[in-house]
């Protein structure tokens, strides 16, 4: 059902003003593709975010602790 919310409002948004047969097309089928192709693709860029987020914590926590002459 959320699903479907947001892609009548994505479809409102990108169909403009005066095109509401291609909004309604858009809205009607963004859930599912987004279903299908970025799946796999959220998980890896989702992995690969929080990868760099602990190398940042750990870079930092290095440079932090290093005494200064």
């Amino acid at each position: 059902m959320i699903g479907k919310i947001a892609g009548a409002v994505l479809g409102r948004k990108l169909a403009g003003r005066y095109n509401g047969g291609t909004g309604l097309l858009v809205g009607a089928l963004a859930p599912a593709i987004a279903r299908r192709a970025f799946g796999p693709l959220g998980l890896a860029v989702g992995g690969a975010y929080v990868a760099k987020k602990l190398w940042d914590r750990r870079n930092r926590s290095r440079t932090t602790t290093t005494p200064t002459s």
